[in-house]
């Protein structure tokens, strides 16, 4: 080729190893359905929780078997083409269901008859649901099936051999889970007292008004003109004074309650903060990596439904514990009693508040990203969920998404603008047609999201570089989508915003292989809590080796080996050191897709890049049985 590529052909064939490999045993390949039923109580309640009148437990149950052969991750519920063979699978399962049905008819035993009705009307509330949309269907049992794969992974990487110990992952599930049943046990517990506060005030009040009343009384009798029937007021005098003494009493009681409740309302907040600080900012930025290195070869990243669950447990506390504190207050005006530190309250109100604000705001996430590299007058897809969409009641009044694209240093004036300027928010670099769609609700899953199926972006607006020399594949974009809605009623409003990966725009194919370069280490060499878009000039050789292996693995499925890693650094450094010295060494941006490689007109990159694709057209077969070993000069 013309990057004089050399591939060593292995002479002898290695398909006998890949099949030994193959059967090699797996306790991962036991059934699903029983790997879930051996999950602790709190991921079973989890478990539970998926299933409903849309698709019962007791069909996951019965048909556990048959419902995992069926081929649900190869239908896209989405994707209109896919209704036929969804239609299909409905079919088959309503078909299992009466089968099953009339052969317990048919046995005629005690023990089974409700199962029977059971079946029949499972099927028959099928028939009604899924005829006519199978790919609902197909979205709910994907969802389920990878929710159970996701807690039974997390189960079985818990255990680290003898030591009993838990992976990090299932140290963190079981951590926030736990804090979870506490806080439950504490808003409760707030719950408690706060009715138990109502009723004393209620009574003080009642008390309240009749001690008024007695002092009306007598007042009236002390100044009547008989004397006789001044002095009668003496035993009412009495009364109303025993009552003032209670009164206070109880005064001073409901000011210790709602001071104690107000201490209690301080520790709930703290824990569902220290909580929210370990999902949205750490758990959830885990996840956004992982779908940030995914886009360059590394693992896909989990299934956001149990990260979303964790986000409705958030919002459904810190919304009941903003609706005592409110309780709490109207107490307060119906009966004002003044403390030292009553201005705690307003610091509660607070802080409820931007709780409930940050966790709306930072669960607005891209569930599946644009193409990092989007070519202009071509057709793309991405979607984004809010994950306490359906907990918070935001799909009553489903929002409209807009999507825009805008550069560099726009994203920058976006993410410094904390106070939400909208002008900054209307300001694009390129003009994207199907760029407006609203959020939809899919009740089974509990999910509110919205898919952009049928974007195209007619053309882009490039900054101006004033004499800097950027190349065009060098320049980075992002996708802007926001949205507006309001909760409880209208009470509470909401701008919602979030940004995509970095995308490189290009307008013809031979910018591909240099795009996907500055996307690369993009990917994998920028942090999680960057200036947009940020990244160092220099790596270390372990990590651009990583990054190169990855990608190189995205294409051609099989990785490349350590010798052929080590012929990289060779190439990529220009120098030949010591095995045990290669991984200290530093690669450089310019050395990678910016100076040619010594003698030749091409960088390291598009050398790279032509290898990769030249395996990838024509040799893949032999590359995957491990008949060719790697690179020779």
């Amino acid at each position: 080729t013309a990057h004089h590529i050399h591939i060593h052909i292995e002479l002898f064939p290695s398909r006998n190893r890949r099949r030994f490999d193959r059967e090699k045993p797996d306790r991962r390949r036991m059934a699903l359905w029983q790997r879930t039923q051996q999950l602790d109580s709190a991921a079973l309640r989890q478990i539970n929780a998926l299933y409903g009148p849309h698709f019962p437990i007791e069909v996951r149950h019965y048909f556990s078997h048959w419902i995992e052969s069926q081929p649900w991750n190869q239908m896209d519920p989405d994707n209109p083409a896919h209704v036929g063979p969804a239609k299909i699978v409905v079919e088959a399962l309503i078909g299992h269901l009466e089968a099953k049905a009339q052969e317990l008819a048919q046995q005629g035993r005690e023990d089974t008859f409700f199962l029977r009705f059971r079946f029949e009307e499972i099927a028959q509330h099928f028939r009604v649901l899924y005829i006519r949309d199978p790919l609902a269907l197909v979205r709910i049992v994907r969802h389920c099936l990878t929710t159970e794969t996701q807690l039974a992974d997390q189960s079985e990487a818990g255990a680290s051999g003898a030591s009993g110990q838990l992976s990090d992952s299932a140290l963190v599930q079981q951590q926030i889970m736990k804090a979870f049943d506490e806080n439950s046990l504490m808003t409760q517990d707030t719950e408690v007292i706060l009715k138990q506060l109502q009723q004393s005030q209620e009574s003080f009040l009642i008390q309240y008004q009749e001690m008024c009343r007695l002092q009306a009384m007598v007042q009236k009798m002390q100044n009547h003109p008989d004397e006789n029937y001044r002095k009668q007021q003496e035993p009412y005098a009495k009364k109303k004074m025993e009552m003032e003494v209670l009164l206070s009493r109880e005064a001073e009681s409901l000011m210790e309650k709602r001071s104690g409740l107000v201490d209690k309302f301080q520790n709930n907040l703290k824990m569902l903060n220290t909580l929210q600080h370990l999902i949205v900012d750490e758990e959830l930025v885990k996840w956004r990596r992982a779908q940030q290195l995914a886009g360059s070869g590394g693992p896909q990243p989990g299934s956001l439904d149990i990260l979303q669950s964790w986000c409705e447990y958030l919002a459904e506390f810190i919304w009941r514990n903003r609706q005592q504190i409110r309780q709490v207050e109207m107490l307060k005006a119906q009966l004002p009693m003044q403390r030292p530190a009553s201005g705690l309250m307003d610091e509660l109100t607070q802080n409820v508040a931007s709780s409930l604000s940050a966790l709306v705001t930072s669960t607005f996430v891209i569930e599946k990203q644009p193409p990092q590299v989007l070519k202009t007058q071509t057709k793309f897809m991405a979607s984004v969920r809010l994950l306490v969409g359906g907990k918070l009641n935001v799909h009553m009044n489903p929002p409209e998404v807009v999507v825009n694209i805008v550069n560099e240093k726009q994203a920058r004036d976006l993410l410094s603008n904390k106070v939400g300027d909208p002008r900054l928010e209307s300001q694009t670099s390129g003009d994207i047609i199907n760029n407006r769609r609203v959020m939809e609700y899919h009740q089974a899953s509990g999910t509110l999201s919205v898919t952009f199926r049928n974007m195209q972006l007619k053309k882009i607006k490039r900054p101006d570089k004033k004499g800097a020399e950027v190349a065009v594949t060098e320049e980075k974009f992002t996708l802007l989508f926001t949205s507006r809605f309001s909760i409880g009623g209208g009470e509470l409003f909401f701008a919602v915003r979030t940004i995509s990966l970095p995308v490189v725009v290009v307008v013809h194919g031979n910018q591909l292989p240099n795009a996907e370069a500055t996307i690369l280490w993009d990917n994998f060499f920028s942090e999680p809590s960057r200036i947009p878009f940020h990244v160092p000039d220099h790596v270390p050789w372990s990590m651009a080796s990583q990054a190169l292996n990855a990608r190189f693995t995205m294409s051609n499925v099989r990785e490349l080996s350590a010798e052929n890693l080590e012929y990289l650094s060779q190439k990529a450094l220009h120098s030949a050191p010591p095995a045990d010295e290669q991984n200290l060494r530093a690669l450089s941006w310019q050395a990678f897709n910016k100076d040619p490689l010594p003698g030749r007109n091409f960088t390291f990159w598009e050398w790279f890049y032509g290898i990769m694709d030249l395996v990838r057209r024509h040799l893949l077969g032999p590359w995957q049985d491990g008949l060719i070993l790697g690179f020779v000069t």
